[in-house]
């Protein structure tokens, strides 16, 4: 996508409209739309966590970082085969209203508004204040705009949108449940969902006594535990497909 200034091509006042914020509240125009107000973003301090609010891990993301981190967790993955593989799983296209949860610097979202017709949207979201600065910079577009915010606590309504995505990113938050349930509560019926994240693939006796601990901020979930998740918020016909210490799970809500 172009990096054309975002205040001048996202459709500000469309997504300002899907917002949910408390009564008197009012979402910040910093090229993106910030409901969350000054200062650090609202999670427990974790090296990973600093990571991603990090200026300067916001402008290598797409390359050293992710691009060194992905082959390792997803068996040779790389990102356009990851993003290839959402685009396929969510069916991108036509009139769709797309979220991205935990955005980044909006390859995902850039890359989910090209495909979309004229009246479709991708609403991108992350706690990131840097993240997003680069998402405004480097995928702003027509069909896609940016919200910084909280992916546990969603500022949409109920079934606001007919795909919800969330690659490489839950292992990193505070209540990945919770993060979970939002992304069901504001997926349509029949709306699709996908999910990237990580998986221990320990034995069995070790994965229980386990217990989705982190190391270094990175929890580490098990085989089931996210599509249990799923299953528990509503969502039907979830498959999960594994690659290396990867999972990626498909699911419809019901």
């Amino acid at each position: 996508m172009t990096n054309t200034p975002v205040a001048a091509s996202m459709p500000a006042a469309r997504i300002e409209a899907m917002l949910v914020l408390p009564d008197g509240a009012t979402p910040t125009d910093r090229g993106y739309l910030d409901t969350l107000g000054p200062g650090p973003a609202p999670q427990r301090r974790t090296v990973a966590s600093v990571a991603m609010n990090s200026g300067f891990v916001s402008r290598i993301y797409e390359g050293p970082w992710r691009q060194g981190a992905l082959p390792l967790l997803a068996a040779g993955m790389t990102m356009r085969s990851e993003i290839d593989k959402a685009v396929r799983d969510l069916r991108v296209g036509g009139s769709q209203t797309v979220l991205d949860v935990a955005c980044g610097p909006g390859n995902f979202s850039g890359r989910f508004a090209d495909l979309l017709g004229d009246d479709g949207l991708v609403v991108g979201i992350d706690m990131s204040a840097a993240m997003l600065e680069q998402a405004v910079d480097q995928n702003a577009g027509p069909r896609v705009g940016y919200v910084r915010g909280d992916a546990a606590r969603l500022p949409f309504a109920d079934a606001e949108f007919d795909a919800v995505c969330c690659y490489a990113a839950l292992y990193l938050v505070d209540e990945p449940e919770r993060v979970l349930a939002e992304m069901v509560r504001v997926l349509a019926p029949g709306g699709r969902l996908c999910v990237m994240t990580s998986c221990a693939r320990l034995p069995g006796a070790v994965q229980r006594a386990w217990g989705g601990r982190r190391v270094g901020g990175v929890r580490l979930f098990g085989r089931d535990e996210i599509t249990g998740l799923l299953r528990d918020a509503g969502c039907t016909r979830i498959t999960l497909q594994m690659r290396g210490f990867a999972q990626f799970v498909q699911a419809y809500r019901g």
